[in-house]
């Protein structure tokens, strides 16, 4: 089954809206929607947040919880989330953030460490995942996850 399309079916069939704000995936989350027909019916939009500035900026991420819990952070993806959902004006919100490597990562956050949140009407639900793999395949699941999240979400 193509997750994506999944998402936007389930979405439709609600007529119910999804944004997405990302980081690590750099805009693969909504090339994914996107490539689903039909997609515009439900999808808002999104913003690709890979600088600090814009997570603060354009989503409205608190630069005390961006300096207190890292840009790789549980509450960033959620406020990642909220804060697209929000500007967007959409029933859904997903936020993802994480490390794709090669480089970049630490004995705290290493490589493959990825925050994903997606904030719908019945609540705000945050996952942390380590995935393994070189950047492209760290990029992929967490695609791949977002998705199924936002699928669980749309559907629950």
């Amino acid at each position: 089954m193509d997750l994506a399309a999944a998402v936007v079916r389930s979405l439709a069939s609600r007529r119910e809206t999804l944004a997405v704000a990302e980081s690590c995936t750099g805009g693969l989350l909504a090339g994914a929607i996107t490539d689903v027909s039909g997609a515009s019916e439900v999808f808002r939009g999104g913003v690709v947040a890979y600088h600090n500035d814009v997570k603060v900026e354009l989503l409205g991420v608190r630069r005390e919880v961006l300096d207190a819990a890292g840009a790789v952070s549980e509450p960033v993806a959620q406020w990642m989330a909220r804060g697209v959902r929000s500007r967007l004006g959409a029933d859904y919100g997903i936020g993802i953030t994480g490390i794709a490597g090669p480089s970049g990562g630490s004995p705290e956050k290493p490589v493959g460490l990825v925050y994903i949140c997606v904030s719908s009407p019945a609540g705000d639900f945050v996952r942390g995942f380590n995935f393994t793999g070189d950047r492209a395949e760290v990029r992929r699941a967490a695609v791949d996850a977002g998705l199924l999240m936002a699928f669980e979400a749309a559907s629950g």
